[in-house]
């Protein structure tokens, strides 16, 4: 079943001619063929492009290619809907985006196919990232591999559950909030958040410029750290992006742990964790004692406002960014007898409740009057929400959370309370508000229902390689990343 191997194992086989490309491709588009009615990650396959893109792998491989020039060649991967790719749909799952097409690829996108990877198809995902369970896309609602009555977490639920049910090999989300960590955590694979500014959001879709940042999901950490040095690096076109050196990341995999302090921080052990994440965890953490590192008790004192900061800065940045969908430029149109009629409908019926619910909060809190009240007082917030992780980098190399305070949880249990939905993301919020890098790895199973349970590991900026190391170390010396759904 070559849909089920790793990227490194898929590689080797590749370069051994035990397998083809486009056996590979092949291999997980039956795969999605087969449970994609069941799991609908999937927005679109672009099969015929990516069987074409296939037969140019193997071609590279007959002529000698290798793979340090080429780490992804052959290897099929599906990207979230939110970044752009050349030729193919895009439309953030909304109904405004209609049949728009790319012009052009993403800066990820590029590096991709620079390192060979199949461009496979389009994931679904909570409209414009807006969410944490995928139920608000347009188009459908996506299910967790693991129980399809439940959801797979958000908003990049389709690329979570696509890693999980074997249906690709890997893939790209965004996070903005938890976006890759959450429902990562929920499907029971590898996300990554990467540090701000380290991989380019040229080509990303803006939900919240300042906080959105494109990463990986992967079948183990090995993975996550080779497809994270391919997108990695400096990129002119987005003002954000850090010119500095895309590290080796998988350099660190295989490296003990003894010297490691791993911080625990007291304030995110409280209230509202399911007992069952609770006892993963501190199982985690022990495991991680015993691979040789420290644990040190922590504060982030200002954590306990990182949830209204988040929504406050991201509901404001949205605002702005989702102005420019208004039936002039990129999307469809509903006509009106005149200019602002036409505007009004197209927004009207092209957004979906939660985009509309989070562009009137963001309105609000920069609106004359209310800007210092809400938006200013809110960056300053976050300004010390940043310091704490600073301050507490002083003592450690990394912080261990929970990933999320529950496993998944049923479709449409919290649809009605927009409040709950948002406390789903309230362990990984934090990261993105002050620009720093997290993982997500399995840690863990419930009991009854069987559900993943994820593990977070936050570390300082630029501190993927660390990360990288102690999940690793986690990994290798646990059984959990070993399991799948079955479908």
């Amino acid at each position: 079943m070559l849909n089920q191997l790793t990227i490194s194992e898929l590689g080797q086989q590749l370069d051994s001619r035990q397998v083809s490309a486009r056996q590979a491709t092949q291999a997980c588009l039956d795969r999605i063929a087969k449970v994609d009615p069941q799991v609908k990650a999937f927005l679109k396959t672009e099969a015929s492009d990516a069987l074409a893109q296939a037969d140019e792998a193997d071609r590279l491989i007959q002529s000698g290619a290798s793979r340090a020039a080429h780490p992804l060649l052959g290897v099929p991967i599906a990207i979230k809907d939110v970044i752009a790719v050349k030729g193919h749909s895009l439309t953030c799952a909304s109904k405004i985006l209609g049949n728009y097409i790319s012009p052009y690829d993403a800066t990820v996108i590029e590096k991709l196919r620079s390192a060979g990877a199949v461009i496979l198809g389009r994931l679904n995902m909570d409209e414009f990232a807006m969410g944490s369970s995928t139920e608000n896309s347009a188009f459908f609602t996506t299910r967790n591999p693991w129980d399809t009555s439940r959801i797979p977490g958000g908003s990049s639920g389709g690329s979570a559950a696509a890693v999980a049910a074997d249906e690709v090999i890997a893939t790209l989300g965004s996070d903005t909030g938890g976006s890759i960590r959450q429902p990562a955590a929920l499907c029971g694979c590898v996300g990554f958040k990467p540090t701000y500014g380290s991989v380019s959001r040229f080509g990303l879709v803006a939900f919240a410029s300042s906080l959105d940042q494109i990463g990986p999901f992967t079948k183990d950490v090995r993975d996550a750290a080779r497809l994270l040095g391919v997108i990695s690096g400096h990129d002119r076109r987005d003002s954000t992006s850090i010119p500095r050196a895309v590290p080796n990341y998988e350099a660190a995999l295989g490296r003990d742990l003894k010297g490691l302090k791993l911080g625990i921080a007291k304030e995110f052990l409280v209230g509202g964790l399911d007992p069952e994440v609770k006892a993963a965890v501190d199982a985690a953490v022990k495991q991680l004692t015993s691979l040789g590192a420290e644990v040190v008790e922590v504060s982030l004192p200002h954590t306990e406002y990182a949830v209204a900061v988040y929504y406050i800065i991201a509901t404001a940045e949205a605002s702005a960014n989702l102005a420019r969908f208004d039936g002039v430029r990129y999307c469809a149109r509903v006509d009106g007898p005149d200019p602002i009629s036409m505007y009004e409908r197209t927004r009207g019926r092209g957004f979906g409740p939660e985009v509309k619910r989070r562009i009137i909060l963001g309105t609000y809190v920069l609106s004359s009057g209310y800007y210092d009240a809400y938006y200013l007082r809110a960056q300053k917030v976050r300004t010390l929400i940043r310091q704490d992780f600073l301050n507490a980098f002083e003592k450690v190399d990394a912080i261990v959370t929970p990933t999320t305070p529950t496993a998944a949880f049923r479709a449409g249990e919290k649809t009605s309370d927009p409040l709950q939905m948002y406390l789903s993301d309230i362990y990984t919020i934090s990261c993105n508000l002050a620009g720093i890098p997290g993982i997500s790895l399995p840690c863990g199973f419930t009991q009854s229902p069987k559900l993943p349970i994820g593990l977070q590991l936050l570390g300082k900026p630029f501190g993927e390689e660390t990360l990288l190391q102690i999940a690793h170390a986690y990994e290798q010396s646990t059984p959990w990343h070993r399991e799948r759904p079955t479908l």
